[in-house]
């Protein structure tokens, strides 16, 4: 075990793509990471990292702030809070679960 924290807001946004694209079951086969800035560094205003899509169409942006990652989710997606922090690396877990949550609830009101 170990005690170190990933903390870095570029290597939490490395992460939480690696987490989103890496499950391959149920809604979360369909998500997708696309525009992916490779040179995004954290800025006090935000730089966009990436856009998290699901079957194509946007959910959101991964935002570098210098202390967090920012899930910054769509408006069509109607989530609250609409920004999610990602302060860690072990946070990435309970954002993929709460990006599965959004997905689950658009799917209910389309269908």
């Amino acid at each position: 075990m170990t005690d170190d924290v990933v903390d870095d807001p570029t290597r939490i946004a490395q992460l939480l793509a690696s987490e989103l694209t890496g499950l391959e079951t149920g809604r979360l086969a369909a998500v997708s990471v696309t525009a992916a800035d490779r040179d995004a560094e954290p800025t006090p205003a935000g730089t966009t990292a990436y856009t998290v899509a699901y079957d194509g169409d946007p959910i959101g942006d991964v935002v570098l702030y210098p202390e967090t990652a920012v899930l910054e989710v769509a408006d069509d997606y109607g989530a609250e809070p609409s920004r999610i922090p990602v302060e860690t690396g072990a946070a990435t877990k309970g954002v993929v679960d709460r990006v599965r949550e959004l997905l689950a609830a658009v799917d209910e009101d389309s269908g």
